[in-house]
């Protein structure tokens, strides 16, 4: 048996500056110029706890040949240019195209990606590999959670399967799933039925958690239907709600074992329980100023996630609207991370390690996080900015948050980084040897992700209350496209 494995993963925020092009899909893929395929896959993903790791490893154990054409992706940013996402797309599909005849097709996508010409870049990469591929030849394609998986996507692929958890620590075990399912699906084990269901409901990041409730029970739920007879998968998409496009919000999938009606069935299931749930997925926020007070209270670490400017939604990662806010009230044991000013870091490296300067620190993308804040600081460490992640959360990848320098403004400690990175491993802050021991208040340019593996280390966690193109509010986005009526958006009863 031989399965062809590709992809390309992006998470658009509309909202957001610019658009996104081929050199930073080239930056951040680590796959070279060329974006190698095959042993370079391999190399980078065997072991990980990635999607493709995932396909590599149930490779092995289920005896199948896997041949990994592409794996790209680009930190999340603005819309994909149309040239770049041609070029990527034309690159999967003749690299599919010179590997066959194949057994079958796994594709890795996020499903929140949109081009300046596609609102839904995902099924229009499902339908072009479709149609260079024999029509019988099973697709199988792995999603992110905060996937907004429209009709055409759904009807394109013949199981669709995303991760379960957010913070993402399933993805290896996403993988796997799919990679046996598509084995057993071309050894004619299984029949997989699909049915889809799209609800009029939009949520945020804080409460798409699923390491706090309501979501930690739907996950419950859904691993129980998933274990019921004659069903193979289920699938619960939360949406990305930054994306201003129609097919934007909550999705669910269930596949069955060659039973249209049990799909029907379960489907209908879990979209009623969370149509249920929608008052409850709705975030409340809390003030920075909020946040020192509690800090100051606590025994031991808060964190504030200072989702608004979370990079890993397209943010640009330099709002300084909760470093102001510590700075003027000269709170003692702060960090903030990761703060995204290339000409600060240059700054710093040429002074060196003990200096102190003059600075204009961070506020450079746009006026909508805050304004550059004129200080001065001492230069305490500074690092290549390279580290693997050791949490659970893509566990075993490199990765780099570019040269990196941690800077001291009297009592708050700040990870400043030449290259957007949310903060979401231990890792990141040991490339500058950040010290716990003496930490309040732990500021983090995230919404959830950094839950995995900082989470444990908090007494307690705060949703940020600050401004951006990431904040968990719908009432500060005007949206254009999504489909109407939806929840919260509108005033709906539907029962």
């Amino acid at each position: 048996m031989r399965i062809i494995s590709g992809g390309i993963q992006h998470e658009t925020n509309t909202f957001a500056e610019g658009t996104t092009t081929l050199a930073e899909f080239i930056r951040d893929s680590h796959c070279g110029d060329q974006l190698a395929g095959y042993e370079t896959v391999v190399e980078r993903y065997q072991g990980t706890g990635t999607i493709h790791g995932g396909y590599l490893a149930a490779a092995e154990a289920a005896g199948f040949t896997l041949v990994p054409v592409l794996n790209t992706r680009a930190y999340p940013s603005g819309m994909v240019e149309k040239e770049t996402f041609d070029q990527l797309k034309q690159m999967l599909v003749s690299r599919i195209e010179a590997e066959l005849p194949a057994d079958g097709i796994l594709l890795d996508l996020h499903g929140a990606m949109v081009t300046e010409e596609h609102e839904d870049a995902e099924a229009e990469i499902v339908r072009a590999v479709r149609e260079a591929v024999p029509e019988d030849l099973p697709i199988v394609v792995t999603l992110d959670l905060h996937a907004n998986i429209s009709p055409a996507l759904a009807q394109g692929a013949t199981v669709i399967i995303g991760y379960d958890t957010y913070p993402h620590v399933d993805m290896r075990e996403r993988g796997e799933e799919a990679a046996g399912l598509i084995a057993r699906i071309v050894r004619g084990e299984v029949t997989p039925c699909q049915a889809y269901r799209q609800l009029p409901l939009l949520t945020m990041p804080p409460m798409q958690c699923t390491l706090r409730e309501p979501m930690q029970a739907v996950v419950d739920d859904l691993h129980a239907l998933e274990s019921e007879p004659g069903m193979l998968t289920a699938t619960i998409a939360m949406g990305f709600p930054f994306a201003d496009i129609h097919d934007m919000g909550v999705t669910v999938l269930a596949t069955s074992d060659g039973d249209p009606a049990l799909a029907e069935q379960a489907v209908e299931r879990l979209a009623s329980r969370l149509w249920e749930l929608r008052e409850q997925l709705q975030p409340q926020l809390t003030t920075i100023e909020e946040a020192m007070e509690i800090a100051k209270a606590e025994q031991g670490l808060v964190i504030f996630a200072d989702g608004s400017d979370n990079p890993g939604g397209g943010a640009p990662c330099d709002g300084t609207v909760a470093l102001r806010a510590l700075i003027d009230a000269d709170f003692q044991g702060a960090v903030v991370g990761c703060l995204h000013d290339p000409e600060t870091v240059e700054q710093a490296s040429r002074a060196g390690e003990g200096a102190t300067l003059q600075v204009q620190l961070g506020g450079k993308t746009d006026d909508r996080h805050g304004s550059p804040i004129t200080t001065e600081v001492e230069v305490v460490r500074l690092s290549d900015g390279r580290f693997r992640f050791h949490g659970a959360m893509a566990q075993g990848l490199e990765d780099t948050l570019g040269s990196a320098a941690l800077l001291r403004i009297g009592g708050v400690e700040v990870l400043v980084t030449t290259l957007r990175r949310q903060l979401i491993d231990r890792a990141m802050l040991e490339t500058v040897d950040v010290d716990f021991s003496s930490c309040k208040l732990l500021v983090l340019k995230s919404a959830v992700h950094f839950r995995a593996d900082i989470g444990p280390t908090a007494t307690v966690i705060l949703d940020g209350d600050t401004p951006g193109i990431h904040r968990p509010d719908f009432s500060c986005f005007d949206y254009h496209n999504v489909r109407r009526p939806v929840y919260p958006l509108d005033d709906l009863n539907r029962e």
